[in-house]
């Protein structure tokens, strides 16, 4: 299953990228964040490994991020192992003038594993793409907010 979100914020792209980097952000804008703890390699470098922790009502979750490709603004690859679940994460920034930035991204779920995920992925492969809007667009209302600074 592949797909693909996007929005324009009202940044620059330097400041865009620098938002999306910082991993102190991610309870900003993605429900349920915890954490997120380097494991091997250089925080944000190609072939760091890293553990993010969720919480979602009573369930926790643990998805690790191997980075692939991080040459930003231009492109970030990061794979994303879950027990259930694999998926890349293909992220660009684009600089539309006047000061907007588009933040782009491709998501490819590569393989589903058990039952539920399975069905889900078959009946609502929606749901999928509208999680990925949703912390899109609530990351575009982060890093508009009159308060963030960079």
């Amino acid at each position: 299953m592949k797909f693909n979100c996007s929005v324009v914020i009202n940044r620059s792209v330097n400041e865009v990228v620098s938002l999306f980097e910082n991993p102190d952000h991610l309870g900003e804008y993605q429900e349920g964040f915890i954490k997120k703890e380097l494991v091997s390699g250089t925080a944000g470098m190609v072939d760091a490994v890293s553990l993010m922790y969720y919480k979602t009502g009573n369930r926790e979750m643990e998805i690790e991020e191997t980075v692939l490709v991080n040459n930003l603004p231009d492109e970030f690859l990061g794979s994303y192992y879950h027990k259930h679940m694999d998926n890349t994460m293909r992220v660009t920034f684009s600089d539309l003038g006047n000061n907007q930035t588009e933040y782009y991204t491709e998501i490819e779920y590569t393989e589903f594993r058990g039952l539920m995920p399975r069905m889900l992925a078959l009946l609502f492969p929606g749901m999928f793409k509208k999680q990925v809007q949703k912390w899109l667009d609530n990351f575009k209302a982060f890093a508009e907010r009159d308060d963030q600074e960079v």
